[in-house]
């Protein structure tokens, strides 16, 4: 798989030596695309150091102002997170993340994994907008893994990830893109009544983000009908 579909976005990372290692650990399972949104100086001599000869990566990170900027390419946004988070109401345990994955690559265009700051992880307006949560699982709550052990972690489970091969291409479907199916649905929540922002919302596409690829194309055929039946009037 080109690994360039998987890309790790850090969110106002507070300490250059972790860019920098966070950029070690991506280059050792084989990944290259980091963004920044809001970083300390990724380039200092810190995050050069422990980078360790994964300097080109610092030196292509791109830089974003906005967690939105930052995702407007990509298909399905995963989230890292502590489960006392209240943004998400399903998680994944790191180690369910590489086979969930692989049956969305049979179809999706590119994925990013958010990790949140050092000091206080990712805020749930980012969690909510997320399509699903992941967490690493510890004997202890406390000591927390710092920001790049848990990209080693999430950069070890994803090494060498493949699409499943489950889903035999249909030219005679639609083409399933997991942002496009969650865009429809979006419209049609809004629609029927659903705001963006409410509770209900956000929980009925946080499950649609657990359907498998095959349920998804399926998801993509009702919603099209849906949309188009809703265009032309018809109630």
């Amino acid at each position: 798989m080109d690994p360039s579909r998987i890309v790790f976005i850090l969110y106002k990372p507070a300490v250059p030596g972790n860019i920098g290692a966070a950029a070690r650990a991506m280059k050792t399972m084989g990944f290259s695309e980091l963004r920044l949104i809001d970083p300390a100086d990724h380039l200092a001599d810190e995050a050069r150091m422990l980078a360790h000869a994964s300097n080109e990566i610092l030196e292509n990170a791109s830089v974003f102002s906005d967690v939105e900027s930052a995702v407007y390419d990509l298909d399905f946004i995963v989230s890292t997170t502590a489960k006392s988070k209240s943004g998400k109401v399903d998680y994944l345990s790191s180690g369910e993340l590489r086979p969930f994955l692989e049956d969305k690559l049979v179809h999706s265009g590119r994925i990013g994994i958010v990790f949140g700051s050092e000091e206080s992880g990712l805020p749930n307006s980012v969690l909510l907008n997320s399509n699903i949560g992941v967490t690493i699982p510890m004997a202890v709550e406390y000591p927390s893994l710092n920001l790049a052990q848990s990209v080693m972690i999430i950069a070890y489970e994803l090494s060498g990830i493949q699409p499943s091969g489950k889903e035999n291409a249909d030219d005679s479907q639609p083409e399933i893109s997991w942002k496009e199916l969650q865009d429809k649905a979006t419209v049609l929540l809004e629609e029927a009544g659903i705001s963006h922002g409410t509770p209900l919302f956000h929980r009925i596409i946080e499950r649609m983000s657990l359907l498998k690829a095959s349920d998804a194309r399926l998801a993509h055929s009702i919603t099209s009908k849906l949309a188009a039946r809703t265009k032309t009037g018809l109630k």
